[in-house]
């Protein structure tokens, strides 16, 4: 091999895992208040007070562990409140198989989680980006490890503000008992509909307050995490 394809396949695998340790770090961060948010979501009026009484209702039912349920397998698992009846990860996976195949089933919700995207990520790197150039101009090309966190930060809230009417239409659509019907624009738009018909416009940016929560130190840890680790990885491959 080469030393320029040495170099290549060096700096790639450096990318790749500096970004691992960014995403496994968001998850340990930031799953709680995502069970949290999809449950302020989809939960039926009144079962709750807010979203510290979710967080507490769920630990006391369900214990700590209950807070971290792994997009459809996720929302179907966040959608189950402790009862003697609940279903594991196994069981939810093979019944949305045996009952609607690979499609309708199991990739449930994908184009409002792809038109969910767009916006959320156009929001999040542009608020990232525009953050941290701010800091460079004053700190130079190495910002403070707050300054990561900060712009992190902001990346996160502009994510959610960008795109949460539609990751409400999308947790409902993965929730409900049989697969949407129509093309996806139009299945999103009556979802969409079917949720100011309920509770207003107010009803689309139901649970966005934990979901801005989780927003902050989730983001942050991902940025911090990858730059903190991508550094640390060319100081000691030299690439």
């Amino acid at each position: 091999m080469s030393d320029k394809a040495s170099v290549t396949y060096i700096s790639t695998f450096n990318e790749l895992l500096a970004g691992s340790v960014g995403g496994a770090s968001q998850v340990l961060v930031g799953q709680p208040l995502d069970t949290v948010k999809t449950r302020a979501q989809i939960a039926p009026k009144g079962m709750f007070k807010g979203p510290m009484d979710i967080l507490m209702q769920t630990v006391r039912k369900e214990g700590f562990f209950a807070l971290y349920k792994v997009e459809m397998f996720k929302v179907r698992m966040q959608g189950q409140y402790g009862a003697a009846t609940d279903k594991r990860l196994r069981a939810v996976v093979t019944e949305m198989w045996s009952e609607w195949g690979f499609r309708k089933g199991i990739m449930r919700g994908f184009w409002v989680t792809f038109a969910r995207e767009i916006p959320a990520y156009a929001g999040f790197y542009t608020a990232y980006e525009y953050s941290k150039r701010q800091f460079q101009k004053r700190y130079g090309e190495q910002v403070p490890v707050w300054a990561l966190l900060a712009s992190g930060s902001t990346g996160g809230i502009a994510y959610w503000t960008a795109c949460y009417p539609l990751d409400v239409a999308k947790s409902r659509v993965q929730l409900r008992p049989i697969p949407p019907s129509g093309t996806p624009v139009q299945y999103i738009a009556n979802e969409l509909r079917a949720i100011i018909g309920e509770s207003g416009f107010a009803g689309l940016y139901r649970g966005l307050t934990p979901s801005l929560l989780r927003s902050i130190p989730a983001a942050a840890s991902t940025f911090a995490a990858f730059e903190i680790t991508r550094e640390f990885l060319r100081e000691s491959t030299g690439v």
